[in-house]
Formats: C-alpha cells, structure tokens, sequence
C-alpha cells in the first residue's frame, strides 16, 4: 500500500467508519450510507493530510524548472 492509500484508508475509518477501500464485491460491504457532515470531515482531512505532504515535499529548483521541456 502506497502513502496516498494508506492516508485515504486511515480517513475512511477514522471519519466514515469504511475499514477498507478495497472492493469486495458485496453490496453489504461496498456501499456504506455517511452523513454529509462526516463527507465534510474526511474531505477536510484529506485536504489537511494534502497540505501537510505538499509542506514536506521538497521544492523544485529554479534550474529544475528551466531544464523541464
């Protein structure tokens, strides 16, 4: 499992209350009911944790940029 898919399995739970984001091929398990207001907390958390990788992510250089075609 890669960062973004661990992130968006561990907003799934902590906010939706979805243990996983893998199909599972069953109606009962793939299809949840959320209330809008917890769509509202996991996509603000998914901004935040998106914010936050941007903030650590290093910066091109300005020759990095020039050298892109």
């Amino acid at each position: 499992m890669n960062q973004l898919d661990t992130i968006l399995t561990l907003i799934a739970e902590m906010h939706l209350d979805i243990e996983t984001l893998e199909t599972r091929h069953s109606d009962r398990l793939d299809f949840h009911d959320v209330a809008v207001w917890r769509i509202k907390e996991a996509l603000h958390a998914a901004f935040m944790a998106g914010c936050e990788v941007g903030l650590q992510t290093p910066k091109a250089s300005e020759a990095e940029i020039a050298a892109q075609p």
